[in-house]
């Protein structure tokens, strides 16, 4: 199986019990192979995997879903990664959303995509509008998020890509998450979980998909939860037992 998973909230969440019960089925199972699909960027992952008591992906999903690795060779997964550079209309990108109200930018160092904080003082339809003109799309999340990334890219968007090059069905994924800009992977199709304590949106919109747990546990345990409750998925916790 593969397990694609967002990280704060998700696969870093949790009680202390339930992260050591994951972390050492997917140390220990090498039939699990484990993606990361994250808004932190490429360079902040590698930073939190100098902790090694994590797991280590085999490929990270970072940006939402603007950037792509292999994380043994520290390469970009192409051609997914050159499609997606082909969307983004560049360094401007910023520039242009200076015009907008109440937007603060993230320092953090971002490829391919432009995140801010925002507040109830923002201008989110202006934002929109801008985003619109640049052919970008905004993605918001946990309340104070916003993304703008090229038209068509998020998380689910770019794991359906990676699954293309690896040749793998999805009916051997599980998704997890805990905010909205984890929608996109629930909404491809992906049996997934939504993580006890997720964005209030998030649970509303998934409510009613047959193929989404929505978990009572939080974090690591929610991810635990949904291989139990998941019959494919339930034979790697048994092989662990």
């Amino acid at each position: 199986m593969l397990l694609a998973t967002d990280l704060d909230g998700t696969f870093l969440g949790g009680t202390a019990e339930d992260k050591e019960q994951l972390y050492t089925l997917l140390r220990h199972n090498k039939s699990i192979q484990l993606v990361f699909v994250t808004g932190r960027g490429i360079r902040s992952v590698l930073q939190l995997l100098e902790d090694t008591a994590l797991p280590r992906p085999e490929y990270i999903i970072g940006d939402v879903g603007a950037t792509v690795m292999h994380l043994p060779t520290l390469t970009a997964v192409e051609p997914v990664q050159a499609e997606i550079a082909a969307r983004w209309p560049g360094d401007h990108v910023r520039e242009t959303l200076k015009k907008v109200s109440g937007l603060l930018h993230q320092e953090a160092h971002q490829q391919y995509r432009c995140s801010y904080y925002y507040d109830e003082a923002t201008d989110i339809d202006g934002a929109r509008l801008v985003a619109t003109s640049l052919q970008c799309d905004l993605v918001l999340s946990a309340g104070k998020y916003l993304d703008i990334l090229p038209a068509g890219i998020n998380k689910g968007y770019t794991l359906q890509q990676l699954l293309g090059v690896l040749a793998l069905p999805h009916q051997q994924v599980l998704v997890a998450g805990d905010s909205m800009n984890d929608y996109s992977m629930y909404a491809t199709g992906f049996r997934g979980v939504v993580v006890g304590d997720s964005e209030p949106e998030l649970v509303r919109l998934t409510a009613a998909m047959p193929h989404v747990l929505q978990a009572r546990r939080t974090g690591a345990g929610g991810i635990l939860e949904a291989m139990e409750f998941f019959p494919e998925f339930g034979t790697y916790l048994q092989k662990e037992g």
